[in-house]
């Protein structure tokens, strides 16, 4: 059985492409209906306003996928930190940090925080403070990617250029 975000992506995936955007997520509750894109570079607020007015006039037409009589359409970028569903969303974050939640503990905590090294059709490889820690899809209960703020932190130099610093002082 499909879920209503499943058809309301299904219909309106053509119109973000046609709309030169890439549909990264739908997400419907009974008051709203999310519809999240994204292009290449970042999307800018007059792309979101002419997919809105596109996407409206679409679902107007098909009253048996709103999620009632009175809801709010979003048509929106996913964000910064954003939900991470399908593996092809884990590929693209192969090399950054991600938050994992998952449904029963893993080494004693639902909640891991680390770089995501490898993901596939199956699931993802997680660093955990340098420990690789496998995890199938099945075991994800929520997973989002993780803005880190600040200048990255600096590499460790080579003693001997460290001792060629020391000594120009």
């Amino acid at each position: 059985m499909t879920s209503p975000a499943q058809a309301i992506g299904e219909l309106v995936e053509p119109l973000v492409i046609a709309a030169g955007l890439e549909l990264w997520d739908v997400e419907v509750n009974p008051r709203a209906v999310r519809v999240l894109v994204d292009r290449p570079g970042g999307i800018d607020i007059d792309s979101l306003a002419n997919l809105a007015r596109t996407v409206s006039a679409e679902l107007d037409g098909h009253d048996d996928l709103s999620p009632g009589a009175q809801y709010q359409l979003e048509v929106s970028s996913p964000g910064v930190e954003r939900a991470l569903r399908t593996p092809s969303h884990f590929q693209r974050y192969v090399g950054t940090e991600v938050l994992v939640k998952t449904a029963a503990p893993v080494d004693g905590t639902r909640r891991l925080q680390g770089v995501l090294l490898a993901a596939d059709g199956d699931g993802v490889t997680i660093d955990l403070a340098g420990r690789p820690t496998q995890l199938g899809y099945e075991q994800i209960q929520k997973a989002r990617s993780v803005l880190v703020w600040g200048p990255q932190p600096k590499r460790a130099q080579p003693k001997k250029a460290q001792r060629a610093k020391d000594a120009a002082r």
